[in-house]
């Protein structure tokens, strides 16, 4: 069996700092009056998948959901070229906070994203080869104050069978110094295109804690 996740030395890493630089560049090069395609922002958070898969059974659930959140936004991509346009069809359907609404899927799809920032960031300031405190402390920040008490159990379970920090490096094909300057990278782009979705919704008074 691989020790990586993905065959021929593949870095999903790098594909995912990429990505969003490439999301926030377009951010900044339309500001004010920024429009962030559809089609784009789904592929960029598709290639953040393998790496809820690389966490474990911790994240599986966060794994499924957010996975079946991004396919939904890419099939409306076929019809919708922004989320904005996507956000404000929902809004004149009146079917934001209905279950499967693309507008309630992104907002999901936003916290997994926000999870990984957050992740990132907990990664890039311990000191320790255990992700459980990193992974927690996104948990708990990002997905906790939505959950029951079920999978909040569930989850912190799930915490000490993650990875070491070395392990997870060795299932994404990075260096830790090179793993180090993707991560920070993603924590800048993704903050730049998180705070673009919050806009959207708070904007439209829809609100983001729901």
């Amino acid at each position: 069996m691989a020790n990586t996740i993905t065959e021929h030395g593949e870095k999903p890493l790098r594909k995912i700092s990429s990505s969003f630089k490439d999301l926030s560049s377009t951010l900044n090069s339309q500001a004010p009056d920024a429009h962030l395609d559809l089609a784009s922002f789904s592929r960029a958070c598709a290639q953040v998948s393998p790496l809820f898969r690389c966490l474990g059974i911790a994240f599986r659930f966060a794994e499924m959901d957010y996975v079946a959140k991004v396919d939904d936004l890419a099939e409306a991509s076929e019809s919708i070229v922004t989320l904005q346009a996507m956000v404000d069809r929902d809004v004149e359907a009146d079917c934001i906070r209905k279950a499967g609404s693309h507008t309630r899927n992104l907002l999901r799809v936003k916290r997994g994203l926000d999870m990984v920032r957050v992740l990132f960031e907990q990664i890039l300031d311990s000191k320790g080869s255990s992700l459980k405190n990193p992974a927690s402390t996104a948990y708990s920040q990002v997905f906790a104050p939505y959950h029951g008490w079920a999978i909040r159990k569930a989850v912190a379970a799930g915490m000490y069978a993650l990875p070491t920090k070395a392990q997870l490096l060795k299932k994404l094909n990075e260096e830790e110094n090179s793993a180090r300057i993707q991560m920070q990278n993603y924590v800048a782009a993704s903050a730049h295109v998180i705070l673009y979705i919050d806009k959207l919704y708070l904007s439209r008074g829809l609100g983001i804690d729901w």
